[in-house]
This record gives C-alpha cells, sequence and structure tokens, in this order.
C-alpha cells in the first residue's frame, strides 16, 4: 500500500479473533468497533489482512473505564429497544428512521427474510438528549414530511450504503485503488465495467474490492434482498457513486497507473466531477 503505512510483525501484533477475545468483545462487536474508528488496526506484512498491534490493546485496556465504556460504544439496538432509547412509540421510531433522522449502522436479514436494521445505542442516546430534536420525538409529525412517508420514502438503506462507504474507505486507507475499490463496492459489476472501460484497470481494481455483504447462497431470496441494500438503487445515487469512481479511477491512475504489458496503451478516461464523497461528507453522523 502506497503512503507512511506502519505494518506489524505476528509477534507484536494480534489477529482479529484474538484481538476480539483479549478485548471481551464478540467479532462482531470488535468489526463494528474497527469501522466506527475505536479500535486501530494495522496492514498485516504478510499479506494477511489486519492485525491489532500489543500497544493499542494496551491502550485499551489501560483505561479506567475498561471494558465498559468500550461495550458501550459499539451497544448496537434493534426497532424495538431504539424506539425506548428515544422514549417513542415503535412506530413513531421507525418514520423518524424512515425519513433520515437517524442512520442505521448495520442490518440483518430475520428467518422471515426481513432486514433488521441496528442503531448504535450511544448514538440514539445523544440524539434524544439534542434538544435541537425534540420536534422529532414529541408533537404532529409536518406535513410535508407525512406526504413524503406516504409516498413510500425510506432513507434507512441509503443512508446506511452512505455509513459503510465510509466504513470501507477507513479501512482502504491512503491507497488509491483500495480507496477506488471502496466506491466500486456499491456498484454492480456492469456498471462498474461502464465507467472503469480499460481492462487493464478494471483487472487492478478487481484485486482491491472489499469482501461483499451477503446472506444466503448466491442468487437465493435473502442474497437479493441483501443485494438490493448494498448495491445503489436511486438514479441521482448511482449517478453520484459513477462520477465518484470515475473521479477515484483517474486519481489513482495518476498516482500508482495499473500494472499492464508494455505494449498496452494506457488509459484515456476523462476525469469526471465527484458527487457522492461530498454529500458523504456532509450526510455521515
Amino acid at each position: 500500500m502506497s503512503g507512511n503505512i506502519v505494518t506489524a510483525p505476528p509477534s507484536t501484533s494480534l489477529t482479529p479473533s484474538r484481538a476480539a477475545r483479549e478485548l471481551g468483545l464478540k467479532r462482531g462487536q470488535f468489526d463494528l468497533a474497527v469501522n466506527l474508528g475505536r479500535i486501530r488496526t494495522v496492514p498485516d506484512e504478510g499479506g494477511g489482512g489486519r492485525r491489532v498491534t500489543r500497544v493499542e490493546i494496551d491502550r485499551l485496556r489501560e483505561r479506567d473505564d475498561f471494558p465498559e465504556s468500550l461495550l458501550e460504544r459499539v451497544e448496537t439496538v434493534g426497532t424495538t429497544e431504539a424506539a425506548k432509547v428515544l422514549d417513542v412509540p415503535v412506530g413513531r421510531f421507525t418514520r423518524i428512521a424512515r425519513l433520515g433522522a437517524v442512520v442505521p449502522v448495520n442490518f440483518y436479514l430475520n428467518r422471515y427474510r426481513a432486514v433488521v436494521w441496528l442503531y448504535l445505542a450511544e448514538e440514539l442516546r445523544q440524539f434524544a438528549t439534542n434538544e435541537n430534536n425534540a420536534p422529532w420525538l414529541s408533537g404532529h409529525t409536518p406535513p410535508g414530511l407525512r406526504e413524503q412517508l406516504k409516498e413510500g420514502v425510506d432513507l434507512r438503506a441509503r443512508n446506511w450504503r452512505v455509513r459503510h462507504l465510509g466504513f470501507l474507505l477507513r479501512q482502504a486507507g491512503e491507497h488509491p485503488w483500495a480507496q477506488a475499490a471502496a466506491v466500486a463496492a456499491l456498484l454492480d459489476p456492469v456498471q462498474v465495467a461502464e465507467i472503469v472501460l480499460d481492462p487493464y484497470e478494471r483487472a487492478h481494481l478487481t484485486r482491491f474490492l472489499p469482501k461483499p455483504v451477503t446472506y444466503g447462497a448466491a442468487g437465493s431470496a435473502a442474497a437479493q434482498v441483501a443485494e438490493r441494500i448494498v448495491r445503489a438503487t436511486d438514479a441521482d445515487e448511482i449517478g453520484w457513486i459513477r462520477a465518484d469512481l470515475a473521479d477515484a479511477v483517474s486519481k489513482a491512475r495518476g498516482k500508482e497507473p495499473a500494472p499492464r504489458p508494455s505494449s498496452a496503451p494506457p488509459s484515456a478516461e476523462a476525469e469526471r466531477p465527484r458527487g457522492l464523497m461530498g454529500w458523504l461528507r456532509r450526510r455521515t453522523p
């Protein structure tokens, strides 16, 4: 990876599973803590993914409020518990979430293949104590918002994608192709091929694609439900992501051209304006 990235040999660092055990976290809690920047990781110099240094483990364990504070910062709740945190009826919380006032941090599919959204309890507590949010918690929903709900507005999946992209970009670090791959992960392969026309660049980009969020066997009903959440669906959102992917690839090309046979000409794709990245900076909590 490019940039001044510190790596740690196995003797001074731990695998994610071992680090999670030493910190008293379930693996899902550990992964969320890493995504949120609560736990710092370093690349495995052997190319085996991310690791956690012993220094980082000690830093977290030496806190006076360990492990309670770490557990509180990664606590997630579903809709029913989230409504209790905000002290509102479940139906009202669902409306708050659909309108985008709170943003999911994760999701899973239950046995009926229904989407169960999860929220950070810490963020909900902060939301509840912010006096500016009082109109969301009591009184009637404003007419304009009621009309949006009647029209079926539901920003939960879209806002989750924005947040997920932030997680992927944090994992990508400063590597330009990994950053581009993080953006590409929100598009289906056909659209990526339409943007990244050069086959050598496309192959190089594919090397850095993050592990996809999947449920069930490929092609199953559960997998199809999950893909509708993971991939961008709205036309304007797709347009922003396509523009950002073109921009990211252009910048990656300038910093670190994709490997190609000496006889192959370089790509001449033009730069395009950024779209989602600016939106991400404005919308990510």
